[in-house]
């Protein structure tokens, strides 16, 4: 079977190479994936075959013969899992650092979603067999709260709440860098607060990323800083939107990448943190069948208090 994509090239695609074209507008297909299809012959510009290489021109019209995916089998894993409640609608779940969440072409096993199909026969299916039970997620090398729908009436209702910006969502980071000690940013406390409101879409250059860029998806972060160090300071995130990476970029965007961060950071860290050092540590909802507001904590991770007592110690 195959799944039939039809695009026609505007102006400012004009020029672009199909390889590109297609990339741009088929997020979930991964280039070199894309670049194979067209050397198969399952693209068309014009009608005519081409190469990755090839351009497109506006007004061309463009076929893209996409081969139905075999979806393997996601078999349970006895994987420990980190339970903090749990009841017959959904699971909340402090994920360890280093975990995937869920399967993926080259990554089938040792994930959240392996291991929760062995504590559970029972999930959500809205987001497709790879993806049972999952509402939202978190980075690999996040640690921290998430929420696990067991069916989808409960999947419909916090997926709602999320759209809505209404569940509380609290991360803490430590970043590079320091920020101003008086300032008009600072509350009457002295405490030092911001909002981040940058869209966030593709990275152009690098597809594994993400950018600020005008035509991206609007993304809010408010920071405040709990404390700073000689060079560091550790600081708590609320998300009013939920974007991918959106603190990492956010906060990259401003000159205070998270330490850590191989792939947004700009110098290494010298603490072992295994990448970026965030943790989501709080989550409030509504919950989806009686209403009532549900809120849970996270203590911070052992390698991340190591890193806060080393730097009061360096301070």
């Amino acid at each position: 079977m195959m799944q039939e994509y039809r695009f026609m090239a505007e102006e400012e695609q004009d020029g672009d190479r199909i390889d590109r074209f297609l990339s741009d507008l088929m997020e979930s297909q991964s280039r070199n994936y894309l670049q194979r299809l067209i050397k198969d012959g399952y693209v068309t510009i014009n009608q005519k075959t081409v190469k990755p290489s090839s351009p497109v021109k506006a007004g061309d019209e463009v076929l893209l013969m996409l081969p139905e995916p075999l979806i393997p089998e996601i078999k349970p894993q006895n994987i420990p899992l980190d339970i903090v409640y749990e009841d017959d609608d959904l699971l909340i779940i402090n994920k360890q650092k280093g975990q995937v969440v869920h399967p993926a072409p080259g990554h089938y096993e040792d994930t959240i979603v392996n291991g929760i199909l062995y504590h559970c026969n029972n999930l959500s299916g809205i987001n497709g067999v790879l993806r049972p039970g999952i509402v939202h997620r978190i980075d690999k090398d996040t640690t921290g709260l998430l929420i696990i729908c067991k069916n989808d009436t409960s999947h419909k209702c916090i997926a709602e709440q999320l759209k809505e910006h209404s569940i509380e969502r609290t991360y803490h980071a430590i970043v590079w860098g320091n920020f101003p000690l008086k300032n008009e940013k600072n509350d009457e406390n002295g405490i030092y607060k911001d909002t981040i409101n940058a869209p966030i879409g593709r990275d152009p250059k690098d597809r594994k990323k993400m950018a600020i860029r005008p035509d991206g998806k609007s993304a809010i972060t408010h920071y405040e800083v709990l404390e700073q160090f000689n060079g560091f300071s550790y600081i708590k995130c609320n998300l009013e939107t939920g974007r991918t990476h959106q603190i990492r970029v956010h906060m990259t965007s401003i000159g205070h990448p998270l330490a850590g961060d191989l792939v947004y950071g700009i110098r290494k860290c010298n603490f072992h943190t295994e990448g970026q050092t965030l943790h989501a540590k709080t989550i409030g909802f509504k919950h989806p069948r009686t209403g009532e507001w549900m809120q849970f904590d996270s203590g911070l991770p052992e390698y991340f208090s190591k890193i806060l007592k080393t730097l009061e110690i360096r301070a």
